[in-house]
């Protein structure tokens, strides 16, 4: 039986699978409670929970969102399950973790992770075309330094308790979603006030995490096999994921086609492409989209779980120091544009320039 589940993970109709079903459950979320176009966004619930952490004080993305704690905890039961836990550790650590802060400082100048774009898209949301060109330019950058020798290391064997550790932390980080001790902090307007229920949102998670591991679905493995190796099979299950959530969203009357004063987007949209070609060539450069940092991390990958960690820090950098981008807003029918301030601008330059300095210097030598 389980290698039968293996061979139809790993088969196309697998990935298709996976795709649709976080397409679903993440034009489902909405519905439930969710903030519109983010059903499911591992960067913006990474920042809802630094936010509860009181890493950072802006007030309307604060809450502990359950998803992230159980997209981790459904990688680890699916590893387990199918004897793929192998705790690993030591390629570049402090690498992955940088390139962690400034993918999250991108994805928030965009207001976004890949999978929230692609639900933007899916939503109505047309300033997210603008977001996934500058996703695909990042990945496509990302390749070129691969093909030409990029390389953060190999990961060595650890100790099993190295890849426990962040399960451990999504745990506890779950015992106080549910007993809310009065030092969590929760907004009571914006974003961070609209949630599903607990007990949705984890089983949600859970269950994404368990198929996603199975099947390696991953955004920005999507476009880079395509542009490095030709490969579509990652790239249907995105597609699948699209398609999905659009449908969903018809039925449920959740689509509404725009390009300004979109739920929580801006269009500025010099920022949105540039903001997310910072956090595709950081994906590219550390191996993984958000949500699949997250699957490898459940796996017992601690370099993952670095670059996990380096997120949510730079979720709390970007909060501090006003380098997210700001949603459009209208009043009385006049709309100002939104987008990053003077400070996100440097921000993502400066990201970008660290991340073209890394894929020089981490170069082997090639035959």
């Amino acid at each position: 039986m389980r290698d039968k589940l293996t061979e139809f993970f790993a088969s196309r109709w697998g990935i298709v699978a996976a795709g649709g079903l976080i397409g679903l459950l993440a034009a489902l979320l909405q519905k439930l409670g969710n903030p519109p176009n983010m059903g499911i966004c591992v960067a913006c619930f990474e920042r809802d929970i630094a936010g509860a952490l009181g890493l950072h004080r802006a007030g309307v993305v604060q809450y502990l969102r359950p998803e992230i704690p159980a997209f981790v905890l459904g990688s680890l039961l699916a590893a387990l399950s199918f004897g793929e836990f192998r705790p690993r550790a030591g390629s570049a650590p402090i690498v992955r973790f940088m390139l962690g802060l400034f993918a999250m400082v991108g994805a928030l100048v965009f207001l976004g992770c890949p999978w929230r774009a692609l639900l933007r898209l899916a939503g109505g949301d047309l300033n997210a075309v603008v977001g996934l060109a500058g996703l695909a330019a990042g990945i496509a950058a990302g390749v070129w330094f691969l093909k030409n020798g990029y390389t953060l290391g190999r990961s060595y064997k650890a100790r099993p308790m190295v890849g426990w550790i962040m399960p451990l932390l999504m745990v506890t980080l779950l015992l106080l979603a549910l007993f809310k001790p009065a030092f969590i902090f929760a907004s009571e307007k914006g974003p961070g006030s609209l949630h599903a229920a607990i007990g949705i949102s984890l089983l949600v998670g859970l269950l994404i995490g368990f198929i996603a591991q199975r099947t390696r679905f991953c955004t920005m493995g999507a476009l880079r096999d395509v542009i490095m190796l030709r490969d579509s099979h990652l790239l249907i299950g995105v597609l699948a994921l699209v398609v999905v959530a659009f449908g969903v969203n018809l039925a449920l009357g959740q689509t509404k086609f725009g390009l300004t004063a979109m739920p929580v987007a801006h269009s500025n949209h010099v920022w949105n492409f540039l903001g997310m070609t910072l956090a595709g060539l950081a994906f590219a450069l550390a191996g993984g989209c958000p949500g699949r940092q997250l699957f490898l991390a459940g796996e017992g990958d601690g370099d993952s779980a670095v670059f996990v960690l380096g997120m949510i820090v730079g979720a709390a950098v970007a909060h501090n120091f006003a380098l997210a981008g700001a949603p459009d807003t209208m009043v009385e029918g006049v709309l100002t544009v939104g987008g990053p301030g003077l400070n996100g601008q440097i921000a993502v330059i400066v990201g970008l320039v660290f991340c073209v300095v890394l894929g020089f210097a981490l170069r082997e030598k090639m035959d």
